[in-house]
């Protein structure tokens, strides 16, 4: 099979290929802490996928205070990232990450990761995942808008120099869906964010997994075979 027969997937990274989606959730709640912004834990699961500033909007829009100054999206990011490289230090790639991307190397199926993340963010967190030197990575810094802008994918298949519609997203969050949906791109949904297989399929997953192994184990479902 010529390798232009398969399609190419584009994985977001949080809580798709490395465990790190509750790491995010106490880092967020930390952070809005120190600003005098309460927020139960639950609210900003609900959240975790779309870009901070996104994460941060609709969280003061629900928890509106009059008597606190405005809030500085920045400094408030940047007080998470800095929760985030401490309580995240440790967080492990998720069941069957290493294989997953390891058959499609060695299958000649392009990848590529779509994150978020800042790029020093993801510099820490691909440590965790040993990728080949050439692996293309988009990161949040890359693009003007994040999720659930589609922009973030759009860029990662131009380096893989294919039609992001002819792409299959894979992703943990129903904001991945919806950001892949948009393109007119396949979503592959997996419950390992905390999202339920309703959620995820209502959003526009056309398949949905427990993790990366269980995608492995059912690679063919996607039209992916080997070689």
């Amino acid at each position: 099979m010529r390798k232009s027969d398969n399609p190419s997937l584009l994985f977001d990274l949080d809580g798709t290929l490395l465990d790190t989606v509750y790491a995010h959730v106490q880092a967020w709640s930390a952070a809005l802490k120190t600003f005098d912004i309460p927020v139960p834990q639950w609210k900003i699961h609900r959240r975790i996928g779309m870009s901070g500033k996104s994460l941060i909007r609709q969280i003061l829009r629900e928890h509106p205070n009059d008597s606190r100054p405005d809030v500085d999206l920045d400094e408030l990011e940047k007080k998470h990232d800095t929760e985030f490289k401490k309580i995240g230090r440790d967080a492990a790639p998720l069941p069957g990450a290493h294989e997953l991307l390891e058959f499609l190397t060695r299958h000649e199926i392009r990848w590529a990761i779509a994150t978020t993340g800042s790029q020093e963010q993801t510099k820490q967190l691909l440590q965790k995942l040993h990728l080949p030197s050439n692996a293309p990575v988009v990161t949040g810094d890359d693009v003007a808008k994040a999720k659930p802008s589609p922009d973030i994918f759009v860029l990662a298949a131009k380096r893989l120099k294919v039609n992001v519609s002819d792409c299959i997203v894979t992703g943990d969050s129903v904001w991945d869906v919806l950001a892949a949906g948009r393109k007119r791109a396949l979503a592959v949904g997996l419950l390992t964010g905390g999202y339920s297989q309703d959620e995820l399929e209502r959003a526009g997953a056309f398949r949905v997994y427990t993790d990366p192994a269980d995608m492995l184990l059912h690679i063919e479902d996607l039209g992916i075979f080997e070689k």
